[in-house]
């Protein structure tokens, strides 16, 4: 059986390969990684904290918040879309699920243990030991958190089960997709507030509806709040992915995205330094809340048309970024949560033990890699492409059916 493909308005002149998307996913990932190390040492809860946790990176970090995972979920959205367009699904569904899965497991078993570890000697509720703590960890031992925990990698969990959710449901995506066109076709011939607003009405929903009531959770079960605004904008990536409506919208709405994106977080940011007196005013806060929402999507319409004016190039850098981002990302949290438990147990300058966290991620990343994309098909096991020993670029493609599987970020 081979899948059908979804109806598309693409012109001839679209691109054969989306290295725009490519570099935004590899920038956002990148953020991400970042934005961990600076958990370590912000104010607010994580799995082990500095001796000189403060406020000082806390409205930068809170500006890339409502919208650092929605960037990354709709790319994942467009990347399935090519990849399903272009390979048959009994290939591709579980060739997409082992390169997911693989990871996940592997990463609960094996990659995050270390995590749970530190994290339970830093509130002092297990003694040392990794090896007796491991045999604790994987037979799902009593703890103030769940064991064996993804941690991070609930990302990878959620990608996947919407994965299987879009080929499920693959015959009714297909009768949307002609609503779809209808919608961006309508905000292509229309000023940039149609691209601007309209996308956000769903989100605004869920904020008023659902975020009061399911607080996140990155569980699954009960994280109705986070699965309704993470599937939705991976939906929205499915169906746009391939509209030339959608992305000359971008492009028109460009220079409004990025007047909006400065305006909104200025906004948000004057919010922040009076945020005693928003979180007295519910109102108020809720009208920031609002502002978060169409915040995040002005910044996600400023970087999509960004890329595709600056970006949309390919390169030997990102060639080699696009197969090791994956990798880096499995590995990055481990790295800092064990790296930044050891120096709450040995005290050091500020700037000593930010420079190490720093220097040790981004070395264990590139290190690790370069030793897993050498591990031949258990580098899967890593998040790594089959063949990742090379530099070939996995692109988001629109051509190459035969190689279109593997050439789709995870």
């Amino acid at each position: 059986m081979t899948i059908a493909t979804i109806p598309e308005n693409r012109s001839p002149a679209s691109p054969a390969r989306r290295y725009d998307l490519d570099w935004l996913r590899v920038f956002a990932f990148g953020m991400l990684i970042f934005y961990h190390v600076g958990m370590f040492y912000v104010t607010w809860g994580w799995h082990v904290k500095s001796r000189y946790s403060s406020t000082l990176l806390e409205p930068a970090m809170g500006l890339t918040n409502p919208w650092r995972l929605a960037l990354l979920f709709f790319i994942s959205g467009v990347a399935i879309r090519f990849a399903m367009d272009k390979a048959p699904m009994r290939r591709l569904l579980p060739e997409r699920t082992m390169r997911l899965a693989l990871p996940i497991v592997f990463g609960m078993a094996v990659v995050v243990m270390p995590q749970a570890y530190a994290e339970l000697r830093y509130r002092g509720e297990i003694p040392p030991g990794l090896l007796s703590f491991y045999g604790q960890y994987l037979s799902f031992g009593d703890f103030s958190i769940i064991v064996p925990t993804w941690n991070h990698l609930w990302y990878v969990v959620y990608i996947l089960v919407y994965t299987l959710l879009v080929a499920a449901l693959l015959p009714l995506l297909r009768q949307a997709a002609k609503g779809a066109d209808a919608i961006f076709g309508w905000l292509s011939r229309g000023g940039a507030w149609r691209l601007l607003l309209l996308p956000v009405t769903p989100f605004v929903f869920y904020t008023v509806a659902l975020d009061p009531y399911f607080p996140t959770t990155h569980t699954l079960w009960g994280d109705w709040a986070n699965i309704a605004h993470t599937l939705t904008i991976f939906l929205i990536g499915f169906m746009a992915a391939k509209n030339e409506d959608f992305w000359r919208a971008v492009d028109r709405a460009m220079a409004a995205s990025c007047i909006l994106s400065l305006v909104f977080g200025t906004l948000l940011l004057l919010a922040w330094l009076n945020r005693t007196t928003v979180r007295a005013d519910p109102a108020l806060l809720n009208a920031v809340l609002l502002l978060r929402v169409f915040y995040a999507w002005s910044i996600i319409a400023m970087l999509l048309g960004l890329a595709r004016r600056f970006a949309n190039r390919p390169g030997p850098a990102l060639a080699y970024l696009t197969a090791a981002v994956f990798p880096y990302y499995i590995l990055h949290q481990t790295i800092i949560v064990v790296v930044g438990y050891w120096f709450t147990r040995h005290e050091a300058p500020a700037g000593v033990e930010a420079a190490a966290i720093v220097a040790a991620t981004v070395l264990g990343c590139v290190v690790g890699y370069e030793i897993i994309r050498r591990l031949g098909p258990v580098g899967m096991l890593f998040g790594a492409p089959l063949g990742g020993k090379g530099t070939k670029s996995k692109e988001i493609a629109a051509g190459g059916a035969d190689k279109s599987a593997r050439q789709q970020p995870a």
